[in-house]
């Protein structure tokens, strides 16, 4: 799927991933968007005593703020595909929601719908 296909807030919430990505020096970043338009973004996490993928802390901070469901979400990543887990917690609050998984440049390499 290329940009021009892609609507303003999905690219904004590839944007927000890549820039969490960028501005952490991590090996993901993710965002998601809930019911209502917000958005959330993550880095991954990697602590001695806690170790979170960004796409499940940004479905974390989501659930965290009171969403009640999922719209999209982006992961941007050098992996070829996202963790089965990560997409596990986002269909817990999205079902339906298209999950964008971005090279680190914001190119999109797939779409993956439930």
């Amino acid at each position: 799927m290329s940009d021009a296909e892609l609507g303003p807030e999905d690219l904004k919430i590839i944007t927000l991933a890549r820039s969490t990505r960028a501005r952490v020096t991590s090996a993901e970043g993710a965002a998601v968007r809930d019911e209502t338009g917000r958005t959330y973004a993550a880095a991954a996490v990697a602590l001695p005593s806690l170790q979170l993928s960004a796409l499940r802390l940004a479905v974390a901070m989501a659930v965290s703020s009171g969403a009640s469901a999922l719209e999209a979400a982006a992961l941007v990543t050098e992996a070829d595909q996202p963790d089965p887990g990560d997409l596990a917690a986002v269909r817990d609050l999205g079902p339906g929601a298209p999950v964008f998984l971005a090279a680190p440049d914001g190119a999109v390499r797939a779409t993956l719908n439930p």
